[in-house]
């Protein structure tokens, strides 16, 4: 018996906290808001920058009024707000469910605009003044992205008024991921591996026009093909180079000259 009243008392304490605890989760503020409701109370969590709040409620308002306006502007909402929530896989998930969902909806330049955004790297490039790091020798898969998402953004919507600013964008991505390409042709040339180094050097001339890169991946070819007894290949990729960079800085000190990527680009302007 005393087992048992002991067994009671437990499942009975139990029962009361789990009952407390449920209560105290269950507990919804927004419980007969309409969607216009709720809806305001997101855009005042975003307005105040909380985004966990601001996370609740436009989940709260896609939820319940799945079919409304208010439903598809929360989405693009959520997406912001989980950018700015340092986020980025899951704001990228939801733009992408909603250029699924709404393919022509008039928020789309907006979407493609905040995708590129949500991997572009220029921002914290402003700390490569104190670090030193060239943005070209990062991961470049974030840059793709970002270049897909601008590149998709200004051939579909030239006039979009998100359209300018990813132009310039994409001129600083286009140089950086050349750049990018050649640091690796680079990379494998230094290290006797000559034709990893013709491809990658050639890729950058194929892939990127007028790029700053050029001028180093050309260079880059022609020491590899000499370094592989190709006379005839070394001396097209010289012809090419002296044709289009005929004062050539690497002629006299290697490839050891290169230009720091902060004397062509100045972020400041694009973020005040």
């Amino acid at each position: 018996m005393k087992r048992l009243y002991k067994s009671s008392l437990i499942l009975l304490s139990t029962a009361v906290i789990a009952g407390c605890g449920v209560f105290k989760n269950d507990v919804d503020e927004t419980k007969g808001w309409t969607a216009p409701q709720i809806y305001e109370a997101a855009r005042e969590s975003v307005r105040e920058g909380e985004w966990k709040s601001a996370r609740r409620y436009l989940a709260a308002v896609e939820s319940r009024h799945p079919y409304s306006s208010y439903a598809q502007q929360s989405l693009i909402d959520l997406a912001y707000v989980n950018w700015k929530d340092d986020e980025p896989e899951q704001a990228t998930a939801a733009i992408d469910r909603f250029l699924a969902l709404y393919p022509n909806h008039p928020g789309t330049d907006y979407m493609l605009y905040l995708k590129g955004m949500v991997t572009f790297t220029p921002p914290s490039a402003f700390l490569t003044s104190y670090t030193g790091q060239d943005p070209s020798e990062r991961d470049p898969r974030g840059l793709r992205q970002s270049y897909t998402a601008f590149k998709e953004l200004v051939e579909r919507y030239p006039e979009s008024r998100y359209a300018n600013d990813a132009r310039q964008r994409l001129v600083w991505l286009v140089s950086t991921i050349a750049d990018n390409e050649a640091n690796i042709a680079e990379y494998y040339y230094i290290r006797n591996g000559y034709v990893a180094a013709i491809n990658r050097a050639q890729g950058v001339l194929r892939e990127f026009s007028g790029v700053q890169a050029a001028e180093r991946a050309l260079f880059i070819m022609m020491k590899s093909y000499e370094a592989l007894n190709m006379t005839e290949e070394a001396n097209d990729a010289k012809r090419v180079l002296d044709q289009n960079f005929p004062d050539s800085k690497y002629y006299k000190q290697g490839l050891t000259a290169q230009t720091s990527w902060m004397d062509w680009f100045s972020p400041k302007g694009w973020f005040n």
